[in-house]
């Protein structure tokens, strides 16, 4: 076996338990498609967000879709008013749905992202967001059954 094969092998090796286990830590620190992390000093306007399970099932965020301006830094007080977990993860749709499905392998993944919150009942929080270009975005939340029970709405940039 070359040295090559073997160095690659201990790497493959050494990173697959601290994938395996769940950690999402770090991946959007930087600019976004829809923008970047804010600065709270900076900020324009705050918007409420409540996070809980409805009559029949569903799972809701309120409000169920928000608007921006491009340029905005929004504060985004985000509380989880139901019985269950849930989390808020802003990105775009496509970058949600690859998120949806590693979740599905890794339910227990936790999260350290500026555009991801995930919050135990009662519990709330807050991401300062600055929107910085134009385009429908979406926030959801994705853990397990909760985007399909209706967890999601469109953030819309102007």
């Amino acid at each position: 076996m070359s040295r090559l094969t073997v160095l690659t092998t201990i790497a493959i090796l050494s990173a697959a338990p601290a994938f395996a286990s769940g950690e999402h830590a770090g991946g959007h620190d930087g600019v976004m498609a829809m923008g970047m992390p804010g600065d709270a000093s900076q900020v324009d306007r705050t918007i409420e967000v409540t996070m809980k399970e409805a009559e029949y099932g569903e799972m809701v965020f309120a409000p169920s879709d928000m608007q921006f301006k491009a340029g905005e830094t929004v504060r985004l007080v985000i509380t989880n008013e139901g019985e269950l977990e849930h989390e808020f993860v802003l990105d775009t749709p496509e970058k949600n749905q690859e998120h949806k499905a590693l979740m599905a392998k890794f339910p227990e993944m936790e999260h350290d992202d500026p555009n991801a919150i995930r919050l135990m009942p009662g519990a709330s929080g807050e991401i300062v967001w600055t929107f910085a270009n134009a385009g429908t975005f979406e926030y959801a939340c994705l853990i397990l059954g909760h985007y399909e029970s209706g967890m999601h709405g469109p953030a819309v940039v102007n």
